[in-house]
């Protein structure tokens, strides 16, 4: 039942940071409105999957999709 909740949570997350680009790690909960920890949850189902990258600028952490991913969202936006 909790697997279900954090697929649906990488599948909000694939599709705001293919239509946002690169997003600050923090600030996904609440552009999503859902639970922190099930967010990170989503966005490392994501990484495991290779389809998302990070990087550290300051003391910030962003996250986005690799390159193929966003080519992937570009030719089949959701709807």
């Amino acid at each position: 039942m909790y697997g279900k909740a954090i697929g649906e949570a990488a599948g909000q997350v694939w599709k705001l940071l293919g239509a946002k680009g690169r997003v600050a790690l923090t600030t996904l909960p609440k552009l999503l409105d859902q639970d922190g920890a099930l967010v990170q949850q989503g966005v490392g189902w994501l990484a495991r999957e290779h389809k998302v990258e990070f990087e550290k600028e300051g003391r910030a952490l962003y996250v986005r999709l690799t390159s193929h991913e966003a080519d992937v969202y570009k030719k089949h936006p959701p709807k």
